[in-house]
């Protein structure tokens, strides 16, 4: 069943009319031009009423229509242009009255105040029978038809109902349709909101994790710092302790070899001598002397090894791989991530005075 619609022209009509209607809005009072309408030189329109307000606040001495006093005129400036409008002594009575947009004013709002269905009525005629209103619709087609195709056209063996009846019922199925469609939408956009407040709330939890790893990381470091800090106060200890018993070894040494040697000079000095009672009434000293520097013991040497350190030497692989196993445990909730923080700071500060030796037999 064919038949001739006439709503894409009305909605051009439509769609016209709008823009007609925003060509005749008067810049002033933003409504559209009440009659009389004046066009100024610039060739824009207003209402000679909100013509007259602009003009006589521009003009507030200007003396009214009718008064006895004659003025000089006047002058405004064009609110959509700024073109500046001179007035004679008539002031805005003496402006040309623009009749042509008085009249589409007219011709408009009659327009306007014809119904819609009416004209749409108008122009959905059958093709088949031209002069045939649509006013039934087809349930078997599921079309609507005219009256004519019912009784003797292409539809006279289907049900039909009246266009109307039909019409209120797919109006109905289909707001129904469009409400259920947006209370999906709406529950679409919760779960939008649920699932970005999810995608927060995995930030936020990962934010706080990474400082709490860092936390850890950060104590666990200030142990093994601290832990370094004192095997190295011990390894420094012991070190200051070999270096003085070397030292005042080497002192001791020292002073011997330089009393040695001065006897030897002496010694020597006193074989030199050629008269033999001179040399007789010292060498029996000078023997002494010499017998007993000879038999002076010194204090033992360092011990072999003495000088060596490796019983400082530490071995972390044990402790290097413990660390490798460190990781995450999914079942420890934050609060008691946060007391063992806090424990292994107490811990850390305690253990060194508590446990930990200072000698380097303690460091193997």
């Amino acid at each position: 069943m064919n038949f001739t619609v006439g709503f894409k022209p009305l909605l051009g009509d439509a769609h016209s009319m709008d823009n007609l209607e925003k060509q005749l809005i008067c810049p002033i009072c933003l409504e559209m031009f009440s009659k009389p309408v004046v066009i100024l030189p610039c060739h824009h329109n207003l209402c000679r009423k909100c013509a007259n307000d602009v003009f006589q606040a521009s003009n507030p001495l200007w003396q009214s229509r009718g008064s006895t006093t004659v003025s000089s005129g006047g002058r405004f400036r064009c609110p959509s242009c700024r073109h500046e409008v001179v007035l004679d002594r008539h002031g805005v009575y003496g402006l040309q009255r623009n009749l042509l947009v008085e009249n589409i004013i007219d011709i408009y709002k009659q327009e306007s105040s014809r119904p819609l269905h009416t004209k749409a009525e108008q122009h959905l005629m059958c093709e088949e029978h031209e002069d045939e209103k649509i006013n039934i619709y087809c349930l078997s087609c599921e079309v609507p038809t005219c009256s004519l195709c019912k009784v003797f056209g292409a539809h006279k063996d289907c049900e039909v109902a009246p266009l109307p009846t039909i019409y209120k019922r797919q109006k109905s199925e289909l707001s129904d349709g469009i409400a259920m469609l947006v209370a999906g939408n709406d529950r679409v956009q919760a779960v939008i909101t649920q699932m970005e407040e999810v995608c927060q709330t995995i930030e936020d939890n990962s934010r706080r994790q990474k400082q709490l790893l860092n936390q850890r990381f950060e104590a666990l470091c200030a142990v093994l710092e601290e832990r370094k800090g004192e095997l190295l106060q011990a390894l420094a200890k012991v070190q200051e302790e070999k270096l003085q018993r070397v030292r005042g070894l080497i002192r001791q040494y020292g002073d011997h070899l330089e009393a040695s040697s001065k006897l030897v000079e002496s010694a020597i000095q006193s074989m030199e001598e050629p008269q033999m009672a001179l040399y007789l009434q010292q060498a029996k000293e000078l023997i002494n002397k010499v017998g007993t520097m000879s038999k002076v013991e010194l204090a033992g040497r360092p011990e072999p090894g003495y000088e060596s350190m490796e019983q400082f030497r530490v071995s972390v692989e044990h402790v290097a791989e413990m660390l490798r196993t460190i990781d995450f445990q999914p079942g420890a909730s934050g609060e008691e991530e946060d007391e063992e923080v806090a424990l292994d700071g107490e811990e850390g500060s305690a253990g060194p005075e508590e446990e930990r030796p200072d000698g380097p037999e303690g460091l193997h």
